[in-house]
Formats: structure tokens, C-alpha cells, sequence
């Protein structure tokens, strides 16, 4: 039987020039990074060396870049990370109603330990507004977290805009410090401190985090033009292995560590480094790199041409997130009148392996807390179907698709009390 995969947002294939790098530390280069001998150094150097690719794809400083368990360590570690170092200066986070449950679970845990968190609604395509922002932010606001892409919908944000908010808050707090210090001092003998010492001690810097893990490695990103503090990877989300990911952290944030133990990572990341998945998500970084241009090209293309097949096909279809502000892979549409597990079985028996929505939520019967925010019913957000893209897709898989859906679909509706009473 025919098989094909269409849930690259859920995990990706290790690309096998992944694998070709890995190998050699499974074996050979199997020192602990944190030992002075031969074995030991071999290991720690190929992880900076991974590091540099890493910081690379981002536009980062490798001295920025911590490595993690992967994506949710990742978005645990900045929000945590963030409200324990800065709880004495506000207590105030502002984020999404669409986020990955990776930041959604962490601001609720935040917010049993005395964390005010306001989640922002979002518009019919899932985009989230910057003016929205800007009512939201306090003087005791310490934190945003906004995600670059959703990854259910595809829709991707407006993260420069907002960290042009950000910014002219964090300006207007400058400059009210700035108006309250006094002169230094001169104190004969004696060292004083500066102005702008002083205004880093007393800072309430706002801090701008996003959850990058969709976009990384299929679309272009400088940490430095979006203008953030904190952004989240992942290594199995661009064809590097799972069980690995990482943080960058602007030089210059206040934020504490939540995994304690060792001095590993610049005593930002205890324990032991994962050598081979490090080395692999590195070649999986510079691959990207490489490759990410044209083969979003290739990706748009047929990602447009599901969706315009889908909608020609089937009746009574809504199709879900932005237009055209959105993931290069990602097609995700509601289809009336069916479930959208009995979509799921009835591909998968065609060999057609896609998802209902994120992966991390597939055992739950709860409709997509997304869906719902983009103002989908419970009934039409069960009914949703989210296939997305990748290297290994082909212009015959989708149209293989496009024949099998619309029959399964006809087969589930003829069987709807609903879709007959409507007829």
C-alpha cells in the first residue's frame, strides 16, 4: 500500500546526513564533554562547533545559544527562567490564547504561584494584534511570549510589530529612570557608580520571548531584526534527531536557571550534554541554512495546490489561519459534518498519515483550544483536519490526497444524521 506522511509539524524524519554526523559520538567520540582528557575535549569542541551552526541559522552569538531537551524544555526555561529572576520587579506576563501547550501549561503553573497572566485573543486567521499588546502591557509587566508561527493553523505572527511595542515600553521606562537618578557621586578614593550602571540595577526591562520552533529552519530568522530576548528551538521540527533543542538568550537578560546541578552550558543547563543529538541538531541547522529558500518554494507551491483541491472538491469547508501570512508546509481545514478522528482513521487505513491538530494534545477528545480561539464552533473544530508538508512530499502524494479525501469524506457524510437532515 501506498504510504505517505503529511505531519512533518508534529516531528520530521533525522535527515540521514543527520545521522552520518551522529554516529561517530554513539562509538568512537563517546567522552563526557565535561572531562579534561583527549576523550572529554573531543566531545566539548564538536558541541561548540554545533553551537556556532546553531546561533548561525538565528543570527545569534554562540555564547547565546543553551542547549535543552528540546522545545518545551525550552519555553519552560525562559518563561520560568524569566518570572523567578524578575518576580520582585513585577509579577505580570502576557501571552497568547493560541500558544503551543508547552507555554500555555507554564503560564498556568505561573499563575498558582502568584503570576497575573493575561492571555490575548486572536483574530478569525489567528493573528494577534500588536495595539492589543500595548493595552495589555503594566508597569508591573515583565514578560511577552508570543509564538512566530502557530503550529496548527500556520499562521504566522506579527513579532516585529509587537517587538516594536516592546521596545517603545522598555524606552519609556528608561527614561523614567533616568529623569529619578541623581548625579553620581564623587567620592574622593572611593568607586562610584555610574549612571548607566545604575539604570541596570533598577531596570524593570520588559522581556520579549517567542516560541520559534515552527518556523526555524524553513524560514529565515535574525533574532536580531525580530528584536527578541528569548526564542525557542527544537531539533526533530527541521530533520534533526528528537530529544534536543535550545534557548537563545539575549546576553544581558535577567533570568535564573530551573535545572540545577553541574556547570554545564555556562552554568545556565545542568547535566550532562547529549553529544550526539547536539552534533546532529548542528548539521541539522546548517543544512537548513542551506536549503531553506528553495525548498519553501517547492512547499508553497504544493501546499497552495492541496488547498485549492480541497476547496474544489469537498462542500462546506472552512479553511483555517491567515491566507497568506503563514507556514510555508501548512494546510489545516475544517470540514463539516464529520469527525475529525474518523477522517484520521479512514486516511491512515489509505496510507495518508495526517493530524487532527498539535501532536502533543492527539489522546485528548477536547476540540483544539486554537480552533476555538479563531471562533470555531466545538462541532466544526472537531471536524478539523491539519496536514503539513515536507522534504519527502511529492506533487504525486498530494495529488493522491486529493483523490482519496473527498470519497472518504462522501462515505462519512452519507453515514451523518446531521449532513442528511441538511440534504
Amino acid at each position: 500500500m501506498k504510504k505517505i506522511y503529511l505531519d512533518y509539524a508534529a516531528t520530521t524524519p533525522t535527515d540521514s546526513r543527520v545521522v552520518k554526523a551522529m554516529l561517530p559520538f554513539f562509538t568512537n567520540s563517546f567522552g563526557n564533554p565535561s572531562s579534561i582528557h583527549s576523550f572529554g575535549r573531543e566531545g566539548k569542541k564538536a558541541i561548540e562547533e554545533a553551537r556556532d551552526k546553531v546561533a548561525n541559522l538565528i543570527g545569534a552569538k554562540s555564547e547565546e545559544i543553551i542547549f535543552t531537551s528540546g522545545g518545551t524544555e525550552a519555553d519552560n526555561f525562559a518563561l520560568k527562567g524569566v518570572a523567578s529572576a524578575n518576580e520582585k520587579k513585577g509579577n505580570h506576563i502576557i501571552t497568547t490564547a493560541i500558544e503551543h501547550h508547552a507555554v500555555i501549561e507554564t503560564c498556568k503553573f505561573l499563575e498558582k504561584r502568584g503570576f497575573e497572566i493575561i492571555y490575548l485573543s486572536v483574530d478569525r486567521d489567528g493573528l494577534v494584534s500588536p495595539e492589543d499588546v500595548k493595552k495589555a502591557i503594566t508597569d508591573k509587566t515583565i514578560l511577552i511570549s508570543v509564538m512566530h508561527a502557530n503550529n496548527e493553523i500556520g499562521t504566522i505572527e506579527p513579532i516585529k510589530e509587537i517587538a516594536k511595542v516592546i521596545q517603545e515600553e522598555n524606552d519609556r521606562r528608561d527614561s523614567s529612570l533616568r529623569s529619578e537618578s541623581p548625579s553620581p557621586e564623587r567620592n574622593e578614593g572611593r568607586q562610584t557608580i555610574s549612571n548607566k550602571q545604575s539604570l541596570l540595577l533598577r531596570s524593570k526591562r520588559l522581556y520579549f520571548h517567542t516560541d520559534a520552533v515552527q518556523t526555524a529552519g524553513h524560514l529565515p530568522l535574525n533574532v536580531d531584526e525580530l528584536n527578541v530576548d528569548l526564542l525557542s528551538i527544537s531539533s526533530h521540527k527541521l530533520y534533526g534527531p528528537q530529544g534536543v533543542g535550545a534557548l537563545y538568550i539575549r546576553k544581558g537578560t535577567r533570568i535564573i536557571s530551573f535545572i540545577h546541578g553541574g556547570e554545564q552550558e555556562r552554568r545556565r543547563r545542568a547535566s550532562t550534554e547529549n553529544v550526539p543529538g547536539i552534533v546532529g541538531f548542528g548539521r541539522a541547522c546548517g543544512i537548513a541554512k542551506e536549503e531553506m529558500g528553495e525548498e519553501a518554494k517547492r512547499l508553497i507551491s504544493l501546499r497552495n495546490r492541496l488547498i485549492k483541491g480541497i476547496l474544489e472538491r469537498i462542500e462546506e469547508v472552512r479553511f483555517n489561519g491567515h491566507p497568506t501570512q503563514r507556514l510555508p508546509n501548512n494546510v489545516n481545514v475544517s470540514i463539516e459534518f464529520v469527525e475529525g478522528e474518523s477522517l484520521l482513521l479512514n486516511l491512515d487505513l489509505a496510507g495518508i498519515a495526517a493530524s487532527t491538530g498539535s501532536a502533543c494534545s492527539s489522546s485528548t477528545l477536547e476540540p483544539s483550544h486554537v480552533l476555538l480561539a479563531i471562533g470555531l464552533s466545538p462541532e466544526i473544530a472537531h471536524g478539523s483536519l491539519r496536514f503539513t508538508l515536507g522534504r519527502g512530499t511529492t506533487r504525486e502524494d498530494i495529488n493522491y490526497v486529493l483523490k482519496i479525501l473527498p470519497k472518504i469524506v462522501t462515505r462519512l457524510r452519507s453515514m451523518s444524521p446531521l449532513y442528511r437532515k441538511k440534504k
